[in-house]
């Protein structure tokens, strides 16, 4: 037996010579309490807890779930990944999404970035944006109740601190998704993404906001065929002003001969 170790079961009061030994018998000890059958304030021996002990033992779970929710860093990514997974549900976007999001998230506090909740909404732009997922800014701007001017300052943060390099959004993409909302039909489909390729390589269009712009080009091909479309519904399904829309559609109807 080993004299510097003194195992005793807690059960009974046995001494073992080893922590193994001492463990197999805490096993197989006739004198455990099943948890089931032990009241709430019983030792695992089944005798009852002093009024002190019960103090000391309600203490210990306050002081160590407070020093758990007030380790900053935890604390930080246990909300944000809460916030994280709240925007998941809302918008409908794919685990591939959330976790390159959470990725994102990470690197931008290993830079130093400020910890507030439009990083993790703009780090969920980031993404949709790189891997085509069509959540336009305003929709999660809408999805994480959070100021559009605050997220895309934290988008444009993102890229320039992490050197991301982002692809652009061809509005091309964006008039399916505008259309099939509204009921749009395939002509009209059809010619709004003509007047778009036409203009695509016009400079004036270059860093134009890509939903507001097939919109634009969306009203102009309902116009054109007699479709009967407002620039209320089209803006309300593309999740842009009318004044976007009338901006854009007269720099087309300039732009291009209808």
């Amino acid at each position: 037996m080993d004299d510097s170790f003194n195992g005793r079961c807690i059960y009974c009061g046995v001494i073992c010579p080893d922590m193994e030994a001492l463990q197999d018998h805490m096993k197989k000890c006739p004198y455990k309490i099943p948890r089931e059958k032990r009241e709430e304030n019983e030792w695992p021996y089944g005798k009852p807890l002093t009024e002190s002990t019960k103090k000391f033992l309600e203490r210990t779970r306050t002081w160590d779930s407070k020093s758990a929710d007030n380790e900053p860093v935890d604390r930080n990514f246990r909300q944000a990944f809460s916030e994280l997974n709240r925007l998941k549900d809302k918008l409908a976007i794919s685990e591939s999404v959330v976790e390159k999001a959470a990725y994102i998230y990470r690197k931008a506090l290993d830079k130093g970035l400020q910890r507030e909740r439009a990083l993790m909404a703009a780090c969920v732009y980031v993404v949709c944006r790189d891997t085509d997922t069509p959540h336009s800014l305003k929709e999660v701007e809408i999805a994480a109740d959070i100021k559009r001017k605050d997220i895309a300052k934290c988008y444009r943060l993102l890229v320039r601190e992490l050197d991301l390099e982002m692809p652009v959004t061809d509005p091309v993409q964006c008039v399916a998704r505008i259309a099939s909302k509204i009921g749009i039909t395939e002509k009209t489909k059809r010619f709004a993404v003509e007047v778009l390729k036409i203009v695509q390589e016009n400079e004036a269009f270059i860093g134009k906001d890509p939903m507001g712009l097939a919109a634009a080009a969306l009203y102009l091909s309902c116009v054109k065929n007699g479709e009967d479309k407002t620039q209320r519904d089209i803006a309300e399904a593309a999740n842009v002003t009318e004044v976007q829309i009338q901006n854009r559609y007269k720099d087309l109807k300039e732009s291009i001969d209808v």
